[in-house]
């Protein structure tokens, strides 16, 4: 329901109160290794990030973006991935007890020059501290005809109420420039 209302809500199709910026990230010349949103307030039902993403990594033409929730970093997250190439092929996969949950596949610097990947992420009764948090998504780049596009679901293990959002990805590179993310509540 929340990724519709995410639709609409971009469309302008639901009044403005449904579906509310909460803060946004626009990368700058020296890059940066990580993107967070902190101080996140417990007035909405879900959340939404959606972003334009980029990494300086080379020769990989695309890798995963990550996300972790309240700086938690133990083995609390788990995650399913169903992906397909522009090639015609693809796979999909299910990771459990993992640091952080696979949310999307973004361009590297490998890949086609100039573009960046795009990704729309759920984050689904975040505030609801009666029960875990869970996480959809889908993804997408091209690269002139090889492609990514990625539907994943998460699960964070914890019952605590989400207020600080890290995304970031599991090589040790940078998000380059103009790379962008918006975070959104959702109202029922």
């Amino acid at each position: 329901m929340s990724l519709w209302l995410g639709i609409l809500g971009a469309s302008g199709l639901i009044s403005g109160g449904d579906f509310e910026a909460i803060s946004s990230v626009t990368v700058g010349s020296g890059g940066a290794s990580y993107i967070e949103f902190t101080s996140i307030p417990s007035t909405f039902t879900d959340l939404q990030v959606r972003g334009l993403i980029r990494t300086n990594r080379t020769p990989t033409s695309s890798e995963a973006l990550t996300v972790n929730f309240n700086t938690d970093s133990s083995s609390n997250y788990a995650f399913h991935i169903l992906y397909g190439e522009g090639s015609g092929s693809g796979g999909a996969g299910g990771y459990a007890s993992q640091t952080k949950a696979e949310i999307a596949s973004m361009m590297a610097e490998g890949g086609a020059s100039n573009i960046f990947g795009v990704f729309i992420a759920d984050i689904l009764d975040y505030s609801n501290t009666s029960k875990n948090t869970t996480i959809r998504s889908i993804s997408g780049n091209d690269q002139n005809g090889s492609g990514v596009i990625t539907l994943s679901s998460g699960l964070w293990n914890n019952t605590a109420a989400i207020n600080a959002i890290k995304l970031d990805q599991p090589i040790s590179t940078s998000f380059v420039e103009h790379t962008t993310a918006a975070l959104y509540g959702i109202k029922a």
